[in-house]
């Protein structure tokens, strides 16, 4: 076998290694240097610029899926009439005919007193935001948003600072300052999404077997505004935190 060649100034040493031209040539020395191709001192860099764009291209992925994702919510105890028990991490609601002894809970302003109504812990400044409800056993429940300071007297709804959709005797309807309006195209639901879109003043009922919205509601926030619940059968669990679906 032929033995290996180093380059140096003077041309190829047969016989000589890297490491044998270390030890001959000393530590400062040019001759002992080893050569590197001009492609291996580009590879570094290269493969370093990849990982870097990787990295930030991973990055803007996930800003953009953030970006999309709607706001996180549970439900606020504090808030809810005393016929309703939350489940499910204060995720969901369901109605009692009784329901809880009022001399138990514990007083204060927030808690609705005349209706059975129950609104989401977290309020909605700006942006697009999405979530869904399952609904399970109810026949009559109402599913929108609602001011933060509304009237715990009042109910989603009948008062003008609440938008909301209701279903009744298996129908769809729109209703503000207890006025109605009937809606289209949905049916007896098994679960159903609702899109707000707060700069555009606009709350949309969606299908979610197609993903398409069924009816846009226009609204009229003057400031923050929460995702509201009223029910008297069954139950509703919500869920949250989702992107908001393409094409909506």
């Amino acid at each position: 076998m032929a033995a290996p060649y180093v380059i140096t100034r003077r041309g190829a040493l047969p016989g000589a290694t890297c490491e044998g031209r270390r030890r001959a040539g000393g530590a400062g020395s040019q001759l002992g240097a080893c050569p590197v191709h001009p492609r291996r001192k580009m590879a570094l860099p290269f493969a370093r610029s990849l990982c870097l764009c990787r990295r930030g291209a991973k990055r803007l992925g996930v800003a953009a899926a953030e970006a999309r994702r709607g706001i996180s919510f549970k439900l606020e105890e504090k808030t809810a009439h005393s016929t309703l028990l939350l489940f499910k991490g204060d995720t969901g609601v369901k109605y009692g005919m009784v329901g809880l002894e009022p001399t138990k809970l514990a007083l204060n302003v927030e808690r609705f007193r005349e209706w059975a109504v129950v609104l989401a812990d977290t309020a909605v400044t700006s942006g697009r935001h999405y979530w869904e409800v399952t609904v399970k056993r109810s026949q009559q429940f109402r599913i929108g948003v609602a001011d933060v300071d509304m009237s715990r007297d009042s109910c989603i709804g009948v008062d003008d600072r609440s938008w909301v959709f209701t279903y009744a005797q298996r129908k769809w309807y729109t209703m503000l300052a207890n006025e109605k309006a009937p809606v289209e195209g949905m049916g007896q639901p098994e679960k159903v999404g609702l899109l707000l879109e707060y700069e555009a003043q606009k709350l949309s009922l969606v299908d979610v077997s197609r993903i398409a919205v069924v009816h846009t509601l226009q609204t009229d926030f003057r400031g923050p505004v929460v995702p509201a619940f009223a029910l008297w059968d069954g139950e509703l669990l919500t869920h949250s935190g989702l992107e908001v679906p393409e094409g909506l």
